[in-house]
């Protein structure tokens, strides 16, 4: 049996798609989009009030296996990304061992055929993602690998990462850096401002982002080849992405819902689960990186999901590790702190996290189309819950947002025509 919406919102960013219409899916394809399509042989959902848009896809999802089982498997990683609505993310690579060689990456990809989502691995540049030896592009991109990255760590050597930047294009691929200068934020806990020198910790200059953001792209000017710089946290980042674009030097970027939310405030009470890298910054920061996305200076919106075990997080805040998972609190974030303030439209947001990480990365997907792969997810805007680990699919539990009321949220999330989620329930 099929799935038939009926007087679902429509929103497709790949066409400018907005509207009222009924659409059904049939045999994993979307099968008619129209007024008032015949009912016989399948399923009605009602999508009065609801939003049917492309399955959602998120570039940087740390899934730990292998090596990290107790804080995420493949599986558990999916089920949490189908509960937030992505129906694609991409796996990066600091696992242990890391996705440095063919057979690693072919194993996240066996191991991902166990559920639905489609999981595709970013390959490491270097071994163990130590900045030294470089991989094999080729044999990597043959495995699977969708893009290449040292995530979780920077590409130190620029003659590297230039390097890295030139034999990735010359495959179609792209790389996706972390910026960070460690000379300057090794031993950081937090931001370095008022409130760092308040918990008397220490603190990781936002310059430490911002002289590699300024490599990359000057790299990407001097060679014209493109690169993409992860979770953007800093004011003269953003502003240093915005006027290479100007330039016409081929850089994109993305913001994480946690940077885009919260401050560095959010660590004064000694909460672990707001540390992360790179660490939250200060109203100003904040503010840029909603300006950023609201005029396009960043391209997508990435959760940079990364659970822990509340053992790890339960340790003082100058020991626990950083990351908060963010997968299941995404599309609320996003509807709370952006849409319903005026920061982005639908189509820009949806956008963000559909069409244009397709468009970036080469992806199949981000998109509602006839004929096409029936990824959707159908989400109630007017849904207001409350943040609640109980409830996660994740096998972390690390989020800053946990009791925060939030409004909208995924209700449904069909891949290749089936449920995968309905009303909380996963479905593999």
């Amino acid at each position: 049996m099929g799935i038939l919406f009926r007087n679902v919102r429509l929103v497709d960013p790949a066409s400018g798609t907005d509207r009222i219409t009924d659409l059904s899916v049939r045999e994993g394809l979307v099968d008619d989009i129209g007024t008032e399509l015949a009912q016989e042989g399948f399923e009605v959902i009602d999508g009065t009030g609801k939003i049917l848009a492309p399955g959602l896809i998120d570039m940087h999802v740390h899934l730990r296996e292998p090596g990290f089982e107790h804080k995420e498997t493949i599986l558990t990683g999916m089920r949490a990304a189908a509960a937030g609505g992505f129906t694609r993310i991409a796996a990066m690579p600091n696992t242990s061992p890391a996705l440095d060689t063919p057979e690693t990456l072919e194993r996240v990809r066996d191991r991902a055929s166990a559920g639905m989502v489609h999981v595709h691995p970013i390959g490491a540049l270097s071994f163990g993602l130590e900045g030294r030896e470089p991989t094999d592009l080729d044999a990597l991109k043959n495995a699977g690998a969708c893009a290449f990255s040292d995530d979780g760590m920077p590409v130190p050597d620029s003659a590297m990462m230039y390097r890295a930047m030139e034999w990735a294009h010359r495959l179609d691929r792209i790389v996706v850096d972390h910026c960070e200068d460690h000379s300057l934020s090794r031993g950081g806990v937090m931001n370095r401002g008022a409130n760092s020198e308040k918990l008397g910790l220490p603190g990781i200059p936002k310059a430490a982002e911002d002289i590699m953001t300024a490599r990359d792209i000057l790299l990407a000017r001097e060679y014209n080849l493109p690169v993409h710089i992860c979770h953007v946290s800093t004011r003269t980042s953003v502003e240093l992405i915005r006027q290479a674009k100007a330039d016409g030097v081929r850089v994109t970027g993305e913001a994480a819902p946690h940077h885009f939310s919260l401050t560095d405030d959010a660590l004064l009470n000694g909460n672990t689960n707001a540390r992360v890298s790179p660490p939250l910054r200060e109203e100003e920061d904040r503010e840029a990186v909603l300006a950023g996305l609201a005029d396009g200076t960043l391209d997508i919106i990435a959760t940079d999901h990364a659970p822990h075990t509340a053992e790890e997080k339960n340790r003082p805040l100058d020991q626990a590790p950083n990351g908060m998972v963010g997968l299941e609190t995404a599309v609320g974030l996003v509807f709370t702190r952006l849409i319903q303030t005026g920061v982005m439209g639908l189509l820009e947001a949806i956008g963000a996290m559909t069409w244009k990480p397709a468009q970036i990365f080469g992806l199949p997907g981000g998109r509602i189309a006839k004929g096409e792969s029936a990824d959707l997810v159908l989400i109630d805007p007017e849904l207001i819950w409350k943040v609640d680990p109980t409830e996660f699919h994740s096998k972390g539990s690390n989020s800053p947002f946990i009791g925060m009321t939030l409004k909208g949220r995924p209700i449904m999330t069909v891949i290749g025509g089936r449920k995968a989620m309905e009303n909380n329930n996963v479905f593999f």
